[in-house]
């Protein structure tokens, strides 16, 4: 699967491409990343994910397929294994860094093949992760490019970037805090709608009781909420 991601950092595409080539300054900004060695242009690291009780670790390598300074371009390759299970995760991940002058519009490109435990969330809850995740690493590289806490300039953490801001570098990422806002927000309305038809559907049921007369009345009403929903 492809995801696509985006974000602004306000430092200079100089700057931001000394730390995207150099694995061991922009390894700390990772969420649930460890970085355990370096050989050029290929390392090794591991990556903690949790998801509720259940947590998944990867170790593996990864190698900077191509540093196009001119371009401002970079791509990257990384494969990894469960290293308690048959799980495997490989992505290819591109960086595009635009000058904009003060800050830095970096596109980031992940073709991604996982399968395992992971695998069962799905292009929709790992786009969601995904985009968490990386605003999350914008805020660490922001912060560790100007030496101190990220800028007031920059977005205001929402509640899905805070939980992933909660988690500290090299530690596990919960997935489960992380999704849980995005998710709660994609099927809000739904729910709502859920928690009205049933509501509508309980005082019918009294009213029902009270007075049979309304019968056909209310039939018709529950028929034309099932079409709704459906």
């Amino acid at each position: 699967m492809e995801l696509n991601n985006e974000f602004r950092v306000a430092v200079p595409p100089a700057k931001v491409w000394d730390v995207f080539t150099d694995v061991e300054q922009v390894a700390p900004c990772l969420p649930g990343a460890t970085l355990l060695s370096v050989d050029g242009d290929t390392f090794h690291g591991a990556v903690k994910v949790k998801v509720g009780p259940i947590t998944v670790s990867y170790k593996g390598v990864a190698s900077y397929q191509d540093k196009d300074a001119t371009a401002r371009r970079i791509v990257l390759r990384a494969e990894g294994k469960e290293t308690r299970g048959s799980g495997t995760a490989a992505a290819t991940v591109t960086a595009q860094l635009k000058d904009e002058g003060d800050s830095t519009h970096v596109s980031i490109t992940t073709d991604l093949a996982i399968s395992g435990k992971a695998a069962q969330f799905g292009r929709g809850v790992l786009a969601d992760v995904s985009g968490n995740l990386i605003d999350q690493f914008a805020r660490s590289l922001e912060a560790e490019l100007l030496g101190g806490a990220a800028p007031g300039t920059t977005t205001a953490p929402t509640a899905e970037t805070a939980a992933v801001a909660a988690q500290p570098t090299g530690d596990s990422v919960d997935l489960l805090k992380v999704v849980a806002v995005p998710m709660a927000k994609r099927f809000a309305p739904a729910i709502g709608a859920a928690v009205a038809a049933g509501a509508i559907g309980f005082l019918i049921g009294r009213r029902r009781r009270r007075a049979p007369a309304t019968a056909v009345l209310a039939e018709d009403l529950q028929a034309a909420l099932a079409r709704l929903l459906g």
